[in-house]
């Protein structure tokens, strides 16, 4: 039977890895076709601590090559999309019965040059007493330290990516799983099967496994072949409350099982904590946190808050899974977040398999990837992603003479505003923060009835029609974090509205 499709790379799974790929293989000029089981960023790549960083503690780990590649992208990542990612300090309290101070300075010395900084400003030492995020602390936490580094909308992220692989002629289908995938002598015959519809056949040239906690398991069950490779899936967990400190700044802990949790402004009224590293052998599908991770996460930011935090704090919680590289490190904590990329070729078509990896990494995994694939392809390796922008990253529209990413973002909002006053200040910022110079595409078409505060019905269909959202879930907690900041009532009435207008559920 003739396949209905043909493309030079199937991509599977549409986490930020295989969102990453899809984008630079089609920004090369191959014919690209990324398919996702359920909503894109739906597992792994929304359940992040959400940060574009070098990773601190993985010095300790002697993991200088990750650090540094991270470093390096940090920058340039938070250039690329300063609607969605912008820079952030952090502040780390020194604790006499943790690291010596020594170490603490060693290893932020380290962390300032490992790699070029070009506007991140370096690490200082502060006393807490004078700083004001020393306010929030016990009185014993005196002295400090400050370090850079940067934030970023994960899903919103991953959202992006496909965008622009789309827009670069790229095929992008979610809710859509690939049931089966076999080498023959044309390359690979794919069965795709969207949800509620027919399956599609699909002829490509090469496969990406880029399924992240599934990737051994589709290489046994999808693809029928040897799982090359173990992955150790590590559960890491976070919790979010009502906002702890009035300052800009975020929070480093040491915590005495020698590993580190991170309280983050989020969300303008609340403080995200996180996370945890707990094995986990469960369903991928439905991971979810536990009473017990809770109460870790608790007790570890109670030991340095004036205020406790407890268990009826918490007014959102999420669980993701990583696929991390199975190195034998005894603890979890301590396992690689570092990426291996293994193409095999041995049975003709290219099969490449994504092996672990972590968000500030992606832009250079997929770039790795695709040179990796441009030989069996017969294409000529072309470097492009490294000084592009993601779609709303050009600010040009609004603010042509750019200067730092931060301040283009500030300068944008401003000027919209004056352009747009019609716009809720809430309104205007959310929009700016999630859609950056696209805003041009909700403002040229009718905002049409509020069916909650802030989110009218033209927001929702262009979500659904240039965003590939699904269901009210896609838009209340992966394209925006309304669900946050809406209640109950609220929410349904969001679900209401899309069971109304496109069917189905309104859930996941």
């Amino acid at each position: 039977m003739a396949p209905d499709h043909h493309c030079d790379v199937l991509v599977v799974g549409g986490g930020i890895n295989g969102a990453g790929i899809a984008r630079d293989l089609a920004g090369r000029g191959l014919k690209v076709w990324l398919c996702e089981q359920h909503d894109l960023a739906q597992h792994t790549s929304s359940a992040s601590t959400k940060l574009i960083h070098g990773g601190l503690r993985y010095l300790e780990y002697y993991e200088f090559g990750l650090v540094r590649k991270a470093l390096a992208e940090r920058e340039r990542l938070l250039r690329s999309a300063p609607h969605i990612m912008w820079p952030l300090r952090f502040v780390m309290p020194h604790d006499p019965s943790m690291r010596p101070v020594w170490m603490v300075r060693a290893g932020l010395f380290l962390y300032d040059h490992l790699a070029r900084r070009e506007w991140l400003p370096g690490s200082q030492g502060v006393r807490l007493r004078e700083h004001p995020a020393g306010a929030a602390l016990k009185p014993q936490f005196t002295h400090g330290f400050v370090y850079s580094d940067g934030w970023v909308d994960d899903a919103r992220l991953v959202v992006l990516n496909a965008i622009d692989a789309a827009a670069r002629g790229a095929t992008v289908t979610t809710r859509c799983a690939c049931t089966r995938a076999q080498r023959d002598a044309g390359g690979w015959l794919a069965t795709l099967q969207p949800a509620g519809s027919a399956a599609i056949t699909l002829r490509a040239r090469a496969l990406v496994n880029a399924t992240g906690p599934w990737a051994a398991r589709f290489l046994g069950e999808q693809a029928a072949l040897p799982r090359a490779r173990a992955l150790r899936l590590v559960k890491g967990s976070h919790i979010v409350v009502r906002r702890l400190f009035e300052h800009d700044h975020a929070y480093i802990f040491q915590n005495p099982d020698q590993r580190i949790i991170f309280a983050i402004p989020y969300e303008d009224d609340y403080t995200l904590i996180g996370t945890t590293d707990v094995e986990y052998a469960g369903d991928i599908g439905t991971v979810q946190i536990d009473e017990a991770e809770v109460r870790y996460l608790c007790e570890q930011v109670s030991r340095y808050f004036r205020r406790p935090v407890g268990a009826a704090d918490v007014v959102w919680r999420y669980a993701g899974v990583r696929p991390l590289l199975d190195d034998e490190a005894g603890d979890a904590s301590a396992v690689t977040r570092d990426y291996r990329l293994e193409l095999d070729t041995e049975g003709g078509a290219a099969l490449l398999n994504v092996w672990g990896g972590k968000i500030t990494t992606f832009r250079k995994l997929a770039e790795e990837a695709a040179d990796l694939l441009s030989a069996p392809l017969g294409w000529r390796p072309t470097h492009w992603t490294e000084s592009a922008v993601l779609p709303g990253g050009d600010l040009g529209s609004l603010v042509p003479q750019r200067t730092r990413p931060d301040e283009d973002i500030a300068r944008f909002d401003a000027e919209l505003a004056r352009r747009h006053p019609e716009l809720p200040q809430a309104m205007r910022r959310r929009w700016v923060r999630s859609y950056g110079a696209r805003v041009a595409l909700l403002l040229a078409g009718p905002l049409g009835a509020e069916v909650t505060p802030g989110l009218h019905e033209g927001e929702l269909q262009h979500l659904h029609d240039a965003e590939w959202a699904r269901s009210a879930d896609d838009v209340l907690w992966r394209r925006s974090k309304l669900g946050l900041h809406y209640d109950a009532a609220e929410r349904q009435r969001v679900a209401d509205w899309w069971q109304g207008r496109y069917g189905g559920s309104g859930g996941r």
